[in-house]
């Protein structure tokens, strides 16, 4: 078993095998491309509440950066 800090929880969250790692990064992956779509929806109905739009936007920053950190932790470390 796997014990990791995620960047975005703010604690320790126990993850058990690569399966399970992939299946969050595949989560995380869909809520981010979900996110790209609401916000060019909104763009394209007009005027815009730009702190709902903050929050959107600051959601998919944090998705980015969970998705990078799970990303690091599926790629094995190499000497080059």
């Amino acid at each position: 078993m796997l014990q990791a800090r995620c960047p975005s929880c703010h604690g320790f969250r126990m993850l058990t095998d690569r399966d399970s790692l992939l299946r969050k990064l595949h989560e995380l992956r869909s809520e981010h491309r979900d996110l790209d779509t609401v916000i060019a929806r909104l763009v394209e109905a007009g005027p815009v509440d730009q702190i709902h739009m903050q929050r959107l936007k600051k959601r998919k920053l944090l998705l980015k950066d969970e998705v990078a950190w799970l990303e690091s932790r599926l790629i094995p470390d190499s000497i080059a």
